[in-house]
């Protein structure tokens, strides 16, 4: 029997640092709530927006999969692995920890913010050697249609993790209609939308929604009004 759970935008929980505004749709840092603790392998979506100028200084990661999605702005990233790069929107960044690395991340910009997701993702292979990448996307590819980000395989599109997960975005049009269909039996999927509203198997969804649903074949999916989102699909046993 299908599965679903909703997480409506303003049941988030919401840290404010002055120079840190962070949504989170699971627990993380501050904000504890039991029975938000993960889906399935998603254990973080945290929608984060950065000051000009400001930024999370150097710290450790270990035995995680940690994808950001830049929104808006230019987000700076340094890490221990000698990588310095910067991401926009459009670029997608993974950062596999494995055994251990630093990072920081910092708004290059002193005169606009950046918004952008940071995803954790639970591996299915712990100790692995850290590994970056970081990937710019074709819009186009996702006009009215799925595109994959994200997946388990190097040679497929997108970045690759330690973990049988699939991410697609999709940009649609008022109107637009799409099946998804699952990668991998016992996956479930969540959706966010991240502008306009969409309906998921009969469930409305507006900006900032999330909702999950497992233990179905496929999912439907209908743009409502001009509309972003992301579709994360991972193992919900794992």
């Amino acid at each position: 029997m299908e599965k679903t759970i909703l997480h409506k935008a303003d049941t988030r929980g919401h840290a404010d640092h002055g120079w840190l505004q962070s949504f989170h749709t699971f627990s993380f840092a501050n904000y504890h709530n039991p029975e938000r603790m993960h889906f399935g392998a998603l254990r973080v979506l945290n929608d984060d927006t950065v000051s000009a100028g400001m930024g999370f200084g150097t710290h450790p990661h270990e035995n995680m999969e940690i994808i950001s999605i830049p929104l808006e702005g230019d987000l700076e990233h340094q890490d221990s692995m000698g990588n310095k790069t910067v991401i926009r929107n459009g670029d997608i960044q993974i950062l596999s920890a494995g055994t251990g690395i630093r990072h920081s991340e910092y708004n290059k910009n002193t005169d606009e913010p950046v918004k952008f997701l940071q995803i954790w993702i639970i591996p299915n292979k712990r100790d692995t050697e850290p590994r970056y990448d970081q990937i710019t996307l074709d819009p186009k590819e996702r006009h009215n249609k799925l595109q994959q980000v994200l997946s388990p395989n190097p040679q497929d599109a997108g970045v690759w993790i330690e973990q049988d997960a699939w991410f697609h975005l999709g940009t649609f049009d008022k109107g637009t209609t799409t099946d998804y269909q699952f990668k991998k039996q016992g996956n479930g999927l969540y959706v966010f939308v991240l502008k306009g509203t969409i309906t998921v198997n009969n469930q409305e969804l507006n900006s900032r929604d999330g909702f999950g649903i497992w233990n179905t074949d496929t999912v439907s999916i209908q743009a409502n009004s001009q509309a972003e989102f992301l579709l994360m699909e991972v193992p919900m046993a794992f």
